[in-house]
């Protein structure tokens, strides 16, 4: 590392931190990523990111957001073998209010491994020469001067100690992130923060799939009910590349999975409302033990609402909103924030006054979407919130429990519902009077008895 001045430094190398680096580039000039780890030179695991061994899924408003990015990533990820499924057409989901019916695709997602998306977004982003990335560094503090981020303070793996000036300073560093502090260092008052803990702990292990399931087998998601008042118990199946299928089960306070690999597909089996992911598992073949997170809260810093913020500073990702990770939107949510950066420097320029404010406002709002659809449902769970949820939050629930009742059995409300979930299109969507009518009526088609896996599916899992 040397002295020079950057034109703007990312703290943290994960998904978030890359990809707000490739939005900065155009406009900055010159971007240093300071990353505490060493970054694998492929797909491989990270020492700071022990969540990637569990399930992941990109919704297509963040699979656009990504390829609006990094030109070309969505081919790529195919070619190494990730997965695009169509929703609804190949999910196979049963929600808190019963199986939802397979309709014709709406929205999409991409599937694959952490380590694959990380590996391939990492590899074109190093690949402009706008972008340096300094492993194994830590971020110490920032340098300030008359109320704006001027730098950081930065020790590297030999103990060495610099400062890497900056036009602009984004902290990625995800749950782990100091910010709180530094602007507590800069005499500004606390942000409002929310947490809601369901107790969410996560055990997944990645399998075999049987020989003919190995290539066009759908998602299987088990949903846990909030309205059943006690623990919470789920699990969600996705193909990823290579034939596999990575198996993410998950239980709140009193329902949790154990590391127990012995014990994992008894879980499957017996503790989620339909052993559909246990009967799928009978055939296929284990290919790793058990690997436990319990760092699952839903955490949120509302800083675009602070009375007074430093110019040059931007925070995002999970360093500025935490998902509980059942929902699969972090990721998206990185992707979509990165380019509202990216909006907001091409319509101020670099260096306007106000930017960083800006900024942190536009890099609130895919933060905001995903915050209200995860909160939504686990501040149902036992201990999650004291209290309990609010009046305004049971309101809320009990019209989304409407919404998807009806959308188990009409197409055109299940539209609407992944629009929100797919994050391409806000929750205003869900409040058309046509949709208020529809969830009025309720759904068109009786409900389903089982899961809504076709023939050959069965056939080709192996399931009798």
């Amino acid at each position: 590392m040397s002295q020079r001045t950057t034109g703007a430094v990312v703290l943290g190398g994960s998904l978030a931190g890359l990809l707000a680096a490739r939005a900065l580039a155009p406009y900055a000039g010159r971007v240093t990523v300071v990353e505490r780890d060493a970054l694998p030179c492929g797909p491989g695991p990270r020492r700071g990111l022990p969540q990637a061994r569990h399930a992941h899924q990109l919704w297509s408003g963040g699979a656009l957001a990504l390829e609006e990015l990094l030109p070309g990533v969505t081919g790529r990820l195919r070619l190494a073998g990730a997965h695009r499924l169509p929703v609804t057409t190949d999910m196979v989901v049963l929600s808190p209010r019963g199986w939802y019916r397979r309709w014709g695709e709406s929205h999409h997602m991409l599937l694959c491994t952490r380590d694959l998306l990380d590996a391939t977004v990492r590899s074109l982003v190093r690949a402009d020469e706008r972008i340096e990335v300094v492993e194994r560094t830590e971020a110490l503090g920032l340098d300030c001067a008359n109320g704006a981020v001027t730098g950081v303070r930065v020790r590297a793996h030999d103990a060495a100690e610099r400062t890497l000036r900056a036009g602009l300073v984004v902290d990625a560093t995800g749950r782990a992130s100091r910010a709180p502090h530094w602007l507590a260092e800069l005499g500004l008052p606390a942000a409002r923060t929310r947490q809601v803990d369901a107790g969410v702990v996560y055990a997944s292990r990645l399998y075999r799939a049987p020989e003919g399931a190995r290539d066009g087998f759908p998602v299987v998601n088990v949903q846990p009910d909030p309205r059943s008042w006690g623990p919470g118990r789920g699990g969600v199946l996705l193909p990823v590349e290579d034939g596999r299928w990575l198996v993410t089960l998950y239980g709140t306070r009193g329902g949790e999975p154990t590391g127990d690999a012995g014990d994992f597909e008894r879980y499957a089996h017996k503790e989620l409302r339909h052993p559909v992911i246990g009967e799928l598992l009978a055939r296929a073949e284990p290919l790793s033990e058990a690997s436990v997170t319990r760092t699952t809260a839903n955490r949120r810093h509302f800083y675009e609402r602070m009375s007074a913020w430093p110019e040059n500073l931007v925070v995002l990702g999970d360093a500025l909103a935490a998902f509980n990770p059942v929902y699969g939107h972090g990721m998206s949510v990185a992707a979509q924030s990165a380019l509202a950066l990216r909006s907001v420097l091409a319509r101020s320029g670099w260096g306007a006054p106000g930017l960083a404010r800006s900024a942190q406002r536009a890099v609130a709002r895919p933060a905001n979407a995903a915050w209200d659809l995860s909160v939504g449902q686990d501040v149902f769970f036992p201990g999650a919130v004291q209290g309990g949820p609010s009046p305004r939050e049971r309101l809320a629930a009990a019209y989304v429990g409407r919404l998807a009742h009806t959308a188990t059995g009409n197409g055109r409300v299940a539209r609407r519902v992944t629009d929100v979930m797919a994050l391409e299109r806000g929750a205003h969507t869900l409040l058309t009077p046509s949709v208020v009518l529809a969830a009025a009526a309720g759904p068109l088609k009786p409900a389903l008895s089982g899961p809504p896996l076709t023939g050959r599916e069965r056939a080709a899992a192996g399931m009798t």
